[in-house]
């Protein structure tokens, strides 16, 4: 079932909000174009030194399939996959250590861009760094993985452009589509926290900040 809240993010308006204002996307989901624009040097930096301690890798699902997205976490807690299953661990098992700490321009950028969409005093333990080259992609899922589903889902883009599926609360719910392009955020929670999303292959490109791949951290409230 589409969404009539995320079909108008794509229709001509001429009441439509500056370029930089929040886009309600759908009951508790709000888009904020270019939203962490400002502040990408120091992102960069901050991802860099994450992953000089927990580099890229490419998990397992479950079913022993190497993913096409590449991933690293920072925070108490990281995402990790393998065929035990998908869950959250507050150490890096290529390591045997701690994930790296959240650097604070990270964190604050997740609490500040929550706020902004209407969630106040989310504060995240964990954030997953993804790494799209070219063709890779994002099935349809749900995040189910997390101890509290009252705190919202921050998604940060950056470099090459992605297209964002956004379903319903049902696997079979069409999802619209929402571009997001470097420096976006995109925030969902409330009515919105269990909608099925994903994303589509990422096509080729190279950007001046990333290269040739788009970057995307999400930050949760996983303990």
């Amino acid at each position: 079932m589409s969404d009539p809240h995320t079909a108008d993010l794509f229709t001509p308006d001429l009441f439509a909000p500056a370029p930089d204002a929040p886009r309600p996307i759908a009951p508790g989901a709000v888009l904020l174009p270019g939203a962490a624009l400002g502040d990408v040097p120091a992102l960069l930096t901050a991802i860099r030194s994450v992953l000089a301690r927990a580099p890229w890798r490419q998990m397992l699902t479950r079913g022993g399939f190497r993913m096409s997205v590449a991933m690293s976490n920072c925070g108490a807690l990281g995402w990790v996959s393998d065929r035990r299953g998908y869950r959250y661990s507050p150490i890096d098992p290529d390591s045997g250590q701690p994930w790296p700490a959240m650097p604070a321009v990270l964190q604050d950028l997740a609490t500040d861009s929550a706020a902004r969409a209407g969630f106040a005093g989310f504060v995240p333990d964990a954030c997953l760094i993804n790494r799209y080259a070219p063709g890779a992609r994002m099935a349809l899922h749900q995040d189910r993985d997390e101890a509290d589903f009252s705190q919202p889902i921050v998604s940060l883009s950056l470099g090459l452009p992605a297209v964002f599926l956004f379903g319903g609360l049902e696997r079979s719910d069409k999802p619209g589509r929402i571009p997001l392009t470097h420096g976006d955020v995109l925030v969902w929670g409330g009515p919105a926290r269990l909608r099925f999303h994903g994303v589509l292959p990422v096509g080729d490109g190279h950007h001046p900040a990333t290269g040739a791949c788009r970057l995307n951290l999400t930050f949760r409230k996983a303990g």
